[in-house]
């Protein structure tokens, strides 16, 4: 009896976004995506209009699975800064079975600036991270958690940039106390 197509497109999706964040998009050739789903070129080309849309729903999959734990996080129990300090070391100290860096800042460095689409999904991806710290950091300010003259957007946006410097600075190999400094120092301002 033959595997349902839904699960074969979802096992699909999670070894392709596997391979664009490992290699990036233009690194990741079709063989590479038949290497790493199982399935051959027509199979890939049957289950996805294209490259780019399964490249698409890699993505999508990858920021509704990001999301989720960040939004479990944020909204969870504790002092603000511990569960900034958590969401800082994710990139301190990431999963060792991950590949470096993130896979949004990689697209927001190689495609957005020449994709508008996938711009414009990045864009609303980093817009609910930004208001999800900002709720955060508003609750916080009020229980007295950080000073009232904190601007709980501003700190949403600096923490957002410094989450995605430290996924670049992963990236390109900095050293962990390098980006446990730079974490630290992001700590620091709130």
């Amino acid at each position: 009896m033959a595997r349902p197509r839904k699960f074969e497109e979802t096992r699909a999706v999670e070894a392709a976004m596997r391979a664009f964040w490992e290699a990036g998009y233009e690194g990741t050739s079709t063989q590479d995506l038949c290497a790493a789903t199982g399935l051959g070129r027509s199979s890939i080309y049957n289950t996805f209009a294209s490259k780019h849309d399964l490249f698409e729903k890699a993505l999508r999959h990858y920021t509704g699975w990001r999301n989720a734990q960040f939004a479990e996080l944020m909204t969870g129990e504790g002092p603000v800064k511990e569960r900034i300090r958590t969401l800082l070391w994710w990139s301190v100290d990431p999963d060792p079975d991950e590949p470096a860096g993130c896979l949004v800042i990689n697209t927001l460095v190689e495609l957005a600036p020449h994709d508008p689409h996938i711009a414009e999904l990045l864009r609303r991806d980093t817009d609910t991270r930004v208001q999800v710290i900002r709720s955060a950091l508003e609750t916080a300010r009020l229980r007295g958690e950080i000073g009232a003259d904190k601007d709980p957007l501003a700190l949403a946006h600096f923490v957002t940039a410094t989450i995605n410097g430290l996924g670049v600075a992963a990236r390109g190999g900095a050293s962990r106390a390098a980006l446990e400094s730079i974490a630290n120092v992001a700590l620091g301002a709130i």
